[in-house]
């Protein structure tokens, strides 16, 4: 028994090669599907190089924008000569008692100094005698000190400051119940950067309460 082959030439029977077996519509098919997928291809490529290409613009794009200008801390219409509105908030609570209405001074210190000298002495004198006058039962001292150093330097020569008024206020006599405090230069009094604001800012600040 013959094996059965067929012809994709002329029809004849006889021994062929395997691709042989290929008939015309299926050569026409393949070579279709694949100028498919060429068209295909070239296709994603231009999707992705568009993509790219609006990606890089983005970019930059993005490099040419101007940097946002940063004003400087010093600015006039920052620092000025008004207080901060938080501290003002506060300023405000302690007017309610008549504390910077001018019934106590603060106490004043000179540059990186914790002696309490010259006419701060008679200030603090003329404070203890509005708090013995006035019979004040509590009475804070914050300490403090101006921009200059560190912020834990500052901290404790506050608190140097505020101890050493203390002292001072023990013995002419005063028996309010006293407490200390520092802010060192993280809570300033006064925020524009000038030698007359950082004289307040070298204080102890009294807070009747």
């Amino acid at each position: 028994m013959k094996p059965h082959t067929y012809s994709f030439s002329d029809g004849r029977h006889g021994p062929h090669s395997k691709a042989d077996h290929m008939t015309p519509v299926r050569s026409v098919t393949l070579v279709s599907l694949f100028g498919l997928t060429v068209l295909l291809m070239h296709g994603c490529s231009s999707k992705s190089g568009s993509l790219i290409g609006q990606d890089l613009r983005g970019q930059e794009e993005r490099i040419a924008e101007p940097a946002i200008k940063e004003i400087p801390p010093n600015d006039a219409h920052l620092t000025g000569s008004r207080t901060h509105p938080a501290m003002q908030s506060e300023l405000t609570a302690r007017n309610a008692t008549g504390l910077d209405a001018g019934i106590l001074a603060d106490i004043l210190f000179d540059f990186d100094q914790e002696a309490i000298q010259g006419d701060a002495l008679h200030v603090l004198e003329s404070d203890a005698k509005q708090l013995q006058q006035d019979s004040i039962t509590r009475l804070i001292l914050e300490g403090r000190g101006d921009d200059i150093g560190t912020s834990a330097y500052n901290l404790v020569l506050g608190e140097r400051r505020a101890k050493n008024v203390k002292a001072y206020l023990r013995r002419l006599g005063v028996l309010t119940d006293i407490s200390t405090t520092s802010y060192g230069k993280d809570r300033p009094l006064c925020f524009e950067h000038s030698s007359e604001c950082r004289q307040k800012n070298r204080s102890v600040h009294l807070v009747v309460q």
